[in-house]
């Protein structure tokens, strides 16, 4: 079975930065779109950003368009999340996704999941 290993969360100020980490091991990682969720308690997990198997097509939801980058480097097998200029509402449980079906989309029901990491930003 894959499995995605998330690292980077902590306690961070308004307005400032973190950068998340996903090392993905057991699955084809070039082969795989790859994606960042958030979740926080009582919430639908929501979709943060994709990124493609190529690294060519990503995609953000418009909370976070413009203060996040996805990227990753298949050589190491591990995609990144680059937070800048974080608010406290993306406190959240940060989970790296990745597709089982898709090279370029991932979604909440073809994904296999990490355990989270945990992204507080105080006011």
């Amino acid at each position: 079975q894959v499995q995605l290993v998330e690292s980077g969360g902590g306690l961070v100020q308004a307005g400032g930065s973190l950068r998340l980490s996903c090392a993905a091991s057991g699955l084809t990682f070039s082969n795989s779109a790859m994606g960042w969720f958030r979740q926080t308690p009582g919430k639908e997990r929501e979709f943060v950003a994709r990124i493609s198997w190529s690294g060519g097509s990503t995609n953000y939801a418009d909370s976070v368009r413009g203060r996040f980058t996805i990227s990753r480097d298949n050589a190491k097998n591990t995609v990144y999340l680059q937070m800048n200029s974080l608010k406290p509402e993306d406190t959240a449980v940060y989970y790296c996704a990745a597709s089982r079906t898709s090279k370029v989309f991932v979604a909440t029901s073809d994904a296999s999941w990490g355990q989270g990491t945990q992204v507080t930003v105080s006011s």
